[in-house]
């Protein structure tokens, strides 16, 4: 039997997840918005690209078009049919809060209720909700039409039920999905990720490196293994007693500010914003911008579908 699902939110990411739901035939994916901003014509635009690197066929674009609807509409008989509701709005908590108390008024007692944050807690988020059960967080990375991971995460309240059917349907539709044990600030892989960062920024702060060295070092050496080699496969591959041995010698050298970085806080203030004001790190333009976000997407894509 058919499931329907709900995308709350045809932004970028909302339009994405949509996109990965109409991957399969068990789902009919319906993408509501209070306006309609060319919502279907950007969805075909993403497929098309899809279509000219060769990962699906004409045909399989066209039929994952034809699952996909919009509305901007929300009727009680309408989401009395819904099973899976993926929210993907602003990242602003009362907006998320109100949302979900929406439709709990509108939809069936087991519908289940997904919320889409990179960083925002879903025990919060389900504040206002009474069947708190039945809600988990789940975290699509971008652009979600080509990154594997989906984090699963476990509010205060989630059911054991509820995350194994979320973990399940993901898996279904070709997703990576992982289980966050802990509503925690940033969940697993942002927590990994933003470690990087922290100490990629340290250095350059302190006069260590520049940014481009920087990048060069993360892009040249480990980064190009991590997919083979997650840290912690390597740790056991070199000895967890060589990983203890240069942990006791280098973590009282490595950044441990529980603050934002004096730099960023100086660019912020300056008005180096990256992409959106033409510098940052680095300078940007146009074509630039154009030219990394071409190459994000055409390296994915060959590393995923060897296209």
């Amino acid at each position: 039997m058919k499931k329907n699902i709900l995308v709350y939110g045809a932004g970028l990411m909302g339009r994405g997840i949509a996109q990965v739901f109409s991957r399969k035939t068990e789902y009919d994916v319906f993408l509501y918005d209070i306006k309609d901003d060319n919502t279907l014509g950007k969805v075909k635009a993403s497929l098309d690209e899809f279509v000219e690197k060769n990962v699906i066929s004409a045909e399989e674009a066209a039929v994952q078009r034809s699952r996909i609807h919009f509305v901007n509409d929300l009727t009680e008989s309408f989401c009395k049919t819904v099973d899976v509701v993926v929210e993907a709005v602003f990242e602003d908590m009362e907006l998320k809060q109100h949302v979900f108390e929406k439709l709990e008024t509108l939809c069936r007692e087991d519908t289940i209720f997904c919320t889409n944050s990179s960083v925002m807690s879903p025990t919060e988020i389900s504040a206002l909700i009474k069947h708190k059960a039945r809600f988990v967080g789940t975290h699509f990375w971008n652009p979600a039409t080509l990154i594997p991971l989906v984090e699963v995460i476990k509010a205060q309240d989630s059911s054991e039920e509820t995350v194994q059917i979320i973990y399940d349907l993901l898996a279904d539709i070709g997703k990576q999905p992982i289980i966050c044990q802990k509503d925690v600030p940033g969940f697993v892989a942002n927590r990994l990720q933003h470690a990087l960062w922290r100490e990629a920024v340290y250095i350059v702060e302190q006069g260590i490196a520049d940014a481009e060295t920087v990048d060069k070092a993360v892009k040249y050496s480990f980064g190009l293994r991590l997919p083979q080699l997650p840290p912690l496969v390597n740790s056991d591959m070199v000895g967890t007693d060589l990983t203890y041995n240069i942990h006791k010698y280098i973590l009282k050298s490595l950044c441990d500010s529980h603050e934002p970085s004096p730099l960023l806080v100086k660019m912020k203030d300056e008005g180096k914003l990256g992409f959106k004001s033409g510098s940052g790190f680095y300078t940007w333009d146009d074509t630039s911008i154009k030219r990394e976000n071409g190459n994000l997407n055409s390296y994915l894509i060959k590393m995923l579908y060897d296209k």
